[in-house]
């Protein structure tokens, strides 16, 4: 009698584990989704942080100081570099933008007159709003709620953004610090493969980084390039911004595309064929290029599944969800090869799809309970 009494106090113990258990799976999630804003900021930071972390390596090799010193250099030198920038084409772009504001509805009305005489292009415009329609239904406000969804409205953009540098420059200059941290969450007999899924996230985004950094020079220039020689006008504007938003795959090419094609369609039809051409061979060249060494040095992402991620986060936060729906995508590729394939199902993934470094250099198993992460800070 004691024993099936002992037995059904076992019982009634892993059922209240197991509800517990559930309840904070559940309290978890719903934290989640609703701070999903703040994960992304801080997504954004570490980012960052990537990026500044591996600038100050390279800086390393001729000052001899302190990590938390050379970061700080970094993002001066960027302060710097981005307000030189700033101060010598600011006013041309501007006077371009401005430009471009006014010849856009100028060249819009002309391809609908032009559209207009095909049947099939009065049923395509009779299906569109008109550009008093467009003009009337755009809210500022809900614009910038739109492009910056993680952004609070009581503190503004610029206070995030501001937050957002700050805590990339701490998480640049202590990583280890956090990184070990976070690993004592976790059992100490799992801790060492923790950091070794770390260190892996942390090679994916930093040659992700590098590789999109490249990418994004490769489209502007080669579009301003382009441009100009096609005569276009605004050329330095429309290559800024090409450049820019091939950042954001897939979507972020069709978006810049398309002031071009207005303006070039002012000249004639053919000027807009020739400047389509032009997007789509810069497009194609990058791809088979750029893209290869940035998939080779971090992980193939399938086109299909980025874009439903793309689309899931643009629709859950705005555009943002789309600039940062790619690194993010990595980063879960990375964590379900590495935690569930490897360690759940027993399925060693190739030594092939794992960042270089991974591959030749992997997590120092007589390293104590903390990650490796960043190697460069250790």
């Amino acid at each position: 009698m004691a024993k099936t009494g002992d037995q059904s106090g076992t019982f009634i113990q892993r059922v209240l584990i197991a509800v517990a258990v559930l309840c904070l799976v559940l309290l978890g999630l719903a934290a989640a989704y609703f701070a999903f804003d703040i994960l992304l900021l801080i997504f954004a930071a570490g980012l960052l942080a990537i990026f500044l972390h591996g600038l100050a390596d390279l800086l390393r090799r001729w000052i001899p100081l302190s990590e938390g010193w050379l970061v700080m250099i970094v993002a001066l030198l960027l302060l710097v570099i981005v307000a030189g920038a700033v101060a010598l084409l600011a006013p041309s772009v501007a006077e371009q933008v401005r430009v471009l504001r006014v010849e856009i509805p100028k060249s819009a009305q002309q391809t609908g007159e032009y559209l207009s005489r095909f049947a099939w292009g009065r049923t395509l415009i009779e299906q569109l709003p008109s550009a008093d329609e467009v003009m009337s239904k755009i809210d500022p406000a809900s614009m910038l709620s739109s492009v910056g969804g993680f952004f609070s409205s009581t503190l503004g953009a610029l206070g995030n953004v501001f937050i957002t540098i700050l805590l990339a420059i701490y998480l640049a200059s202590e990583p280890r610090f956090y990184s070990v941290g976070l690993t004592r969450f976790f059992p100490i007999a799992k801790r060492k493969r923790v950091g070794e899924v770390l260190d892996t996230i942390y090679e994916t985004l930093r040659w992700w980084l590098i590789g999109k950094a490249g990418s994004m020079l490769f489209i502007g220039l080669l579009t301003w390039i382009g441009l100009s020689i096609l005569g276009v006008p605004l050329a330095l504007t429309l290559g800024l911004i090409a450049g820019l938003l091939s950042f954001i795959p897939n979507f972020g090419p069709i978006i810049s595309a398309i002031p071009a094609l207005l303006l070039a369609f002012i000249d004639s039809p053919i000027s807009a064929v020739y400047v389509l051409g032009l997007y789509v061979g810069v497009q194609m060249v990058e791809s088979n290029v750029v893209t290869p060494i940035i998939e080779r040095e971090t992980v193939e992402l399938a086109p299909a599944l980025t874009i439903v991620f793309q689309l899931m986060l643009g629709a859950l936060i705005g555009g943002l969800g789309l600039v940062l729906a790619t690194p993010l995508l990595a980063v879960i590729v990375v964590v379900v090869k590495m935690v569930y394939f490897e360690d759940v199902l027993g399925d060693k993934i190739a030594a092939s799809e794992l960042p270089n470094d991974e591959r030749t250099n992997p997590s120092d198993p007589s390293k104590d309970d903390g990650p490796a992460t960043p190697r460069s800070g250790t």
